[in-house]
C-alpha cells in the first residue's frame, strides 16, 4: 500500500521560498503512469492543483502558479520536491502531495486540466503559514 509524507516548515517570512518534500513508500515514484502531484487547500477555499511530476521526470505546472513553482526529485530516495518562491500571505494552506494513475499522453496535465477527485492517494498535508 502506498505511503505519502509531506514535510518541510510550518511558517515561512513573506517573499521567501517554501521548499517541501513528498516521501513515498511502497511506490516507486518512476512507476510507470504515475503522476506525483502537489495540491494546497488554503483557509476556508478549496482546493487548488499546483503542479506534477510524471513517472518519466516531465514536470507540469498550473498555468496560475507556474512563474513561483518549480517540482524535482531524488529517485534515490523516492521523494519529489515543491519549491514555491516570492511567498506571500495568500500562500497559507495546507499542502499535499498526492498520487495519480493516468495512462494519457499527458495532456490533461500540460493543459491544466487536472481533476483531484483522480488522485487515488493522499499525503496527510502539511499546514503552511506565510507571516513575518
Amino acid at each position: 500500500q502506498v505511503q505519502l509524507q509531506e514535510s518541510g516548515p510550518g511558517l515561512v517570512k513573506p517573499s521567501q521560498t517554501l521548499s517541501l518534500i513528498c516521501t513515498v513508500s511502497g511506490d516507486s515514484i518512476t512507476s510507470t503512469y504515475y503522476y506525483w502531484n502537489w495540491i494546497r487547500q488554503p483557509p476556508g477555499k478549496g482546493l487548488e492543483w499546483m503542479g506534477a511530476i510524471a513517472f518519466s521526470g516531465t514536470t507540469y505546472y498550473s498555468p496560475s502558479l507556474k512563474s513561483r513553482t518549480s517540482i524535482s526529485r531524488d529517485t534515490s530516495k523516492n521523494q519529489f520536491t515543491l519549491q514555491l518562491s516570492s511567498l506571500t500571505p495568500e500562500d497559507t494552506a495546507v499542502y499535499y502531495c498526492a498520487r495519480h494513475r493516468y495512462f494519457g499522453d499527458g495532456s490533461r496535465y500540460s493543459t491544466g486540466k487536472v481533476n483531484v477527485a483522480d488522485f487515488d492517494s493522499w499525503g496527510q498535508g502539511t499546514q503552511v503559514t506565510v507571516s513575518s
